[in-house]
């Protein structure tokens, strides 16, 4: 009798336990979980014209992502439920109280961008002529209840300031120097397919200098590319600017040397268009990813190259500074 009163009561704190646990798992927390994605083919996602597709299990070069949501408070308190995550507060994913929907806008925009990057780099790589030219400055971010919140959108390329042709972000900046925090700023964008949309908005008083008028976005220089070749890169709904490198070696492989050698290659990092390597986050999610995809080896940023290692788990890492140092490792492993 006392055996199966004890089992009863262990059963009813065991399912009270889980009835918790699995309360837990549905009420947000503060904070954002950064989760490992398994590493990808790029082939499937880059359109080169007259390539043939590498088969199944023929190795080829691989774009790793990381997944990021906000964390229930089940993965609060308990986040080593997940391999390889990452807890972070929420003031580090959406800066100035910038939405998730706004952040999910701003990292499309910047995979956009490193697409053309990409071509750009794996072109002239080739020996190819890729004409660039500077046609205004892009929003990239629209920072909440600022005067430009609600009145202009990220991919609006500011072409007029005041009455100023402006072909950068520079430009930009000269047109509006004379501007008072308070004046009305007159601008000129375009938007989507060449819609061209004219705006007056106010002004605020820059958060690092408060004698500087803004209208409370953030730009980029934007570039008009006009390719030898009609490459087409589709991601679909990833985001983020760290697929770079990946993608204009994946070109490289298509239209040049094969890189890959039959090998499953993952590669991470920016480029910028002088062919540089930058940087990129969750990298230790990533090398877990490039692990899941059985990589014969993972080129990484120099500066990422320490935390990877951390969780190589026996993949090997190749750091490299910029596009040429990959194509050497790549040659040479």
């Amino acid at each position: 009798m006392l055996r199966s009163r004890a089992f009863r009561l262990v059963l009813l704190v065991f399912a009270v336990v889980a009835a918790v646990a699995l309360a837990l798992t549905y009420i947000p927390s503060d904070h954002y979980i950064v989760l490992p994605d398994r590493a990808r083919p790029t082939d499937p996602l880059v359109d080169v014209p007259g390539e043939e597709s590498d088969s199944a299990g023929d190795g080829g070069i691989y774009m790793v992502d990381v997944r990021v949501g906000r964390a229930n408070l089940f993965e609060r308190l308990f986040p080593g439920v997940h391999e390889g995550a990452e807890l972070l507060p929420e003031r580090l994913i959406n800066p100035e109280g910038v939405s998730d929907t706004q952040r999910r806008r701003s990292s499309l925009n910047e995979m956009s961008r490193s697409q053309l990057i990409a071509i750009t780099v794996a072109l002239r790589e080739l020996g190819r002529d890729v004409d660039i030219e500077a046609i205004g400055a892009e929003v990239v971010l629209v920072q909440p209840d600022a005067p430009a919140d609600g009145e202009l959108e990220v991919g609006d390329v500011i072409v007029e300031a005041e009455g100023d042709d402006v072909t950068s972000t520079s430009e930009l900046q000269r047109a509006m120097s004379d501007l008072d925090p308070g004046d009305q700023a007159s601008l000129t964008v375009e938007r989507g397919e060449g819609e061209r949309v004219e705006l007056t908005l106010g002004t605020r008083a820059a958060d690092q200098d408060p004698d500087r008028a803004v209208v409370g976005v953030q730009v980029q220089d934007a570039e008009d590319f006009r390719f030898p070749v009609g490459i087409e890169i589709d991601a679909g709904s990833i985001g983020g600017p760290s697929a770079g490198l990946a993608f204009a070696l994946n070109i490289v492989d298509e239209l040049g040397d094969d890189l890959d050698g039959g090998r499953t290659i993952v590669a991470t990092g920016e480029l910028t268009l002088e062919g540089d390597v930058l940087p990129i986050g969750g990298v230790k999610q990533k090398v877990i990813g490039a692990r899941e995809a059985g990589a014969d080896l993972f080129l990484v940023p120099d500066q990422n190259a320490a935390d990877a290692r951390e969780v190589a788990d026996g993949l090997e890492i190749v750091a490299v500074s910029d596009f040429g140092e990959a194509l050497s490792a790549l040659a040479a492993a």
